[in-house]
């Protein structure tokens, strides 16, 4: 009985230090976006946020003139999320995407 107990206390410390990691290493990062009609195209911008190999979530509703994107830890590099913005374009106009430091 009391080595069963030991192995389930044991899984419970070592799984729960496995999620405490993972989700420590999960950032958020932050977009000044503009140019010329961007903001009528933020669903164009986040999408081609989502499409970045990383990238969790891109909010671009909540905070006028930005973009808050949520990585997993270290897959999405923050240049590959300005070029993923700034590829976001139209006839005479694109979007422009800098990361907040």
């Amino acid at each position: 009985m009391r080595f069963m107990m030991f192995v389930v206390v044991t899984a419970m410390m070592v799984l729960g230090t496995a999620v405490t990691a993972a989700q420590a290493a999960d950032q958020k990062v932050t977009l000044m976006l503009g140019g010329k009609h961007c903001d009528s195209y933020l669903s164009d911008v986040e999408t081609a946020l989502m499409k970045v190999p990383g990238v969790k979530k891109a909010d671009v509703k909540s905070m006028p003139g930005h973009a808050v994107v949520e990585t997993e830890g270290g897959k999405a590099k923050p240049e590959d999320l300005e070029t993923a913005v700034n590829e976001v374009k139209g006839s005479g106009w694109n979007c422009t995407g800098k990361v907040m430091k």
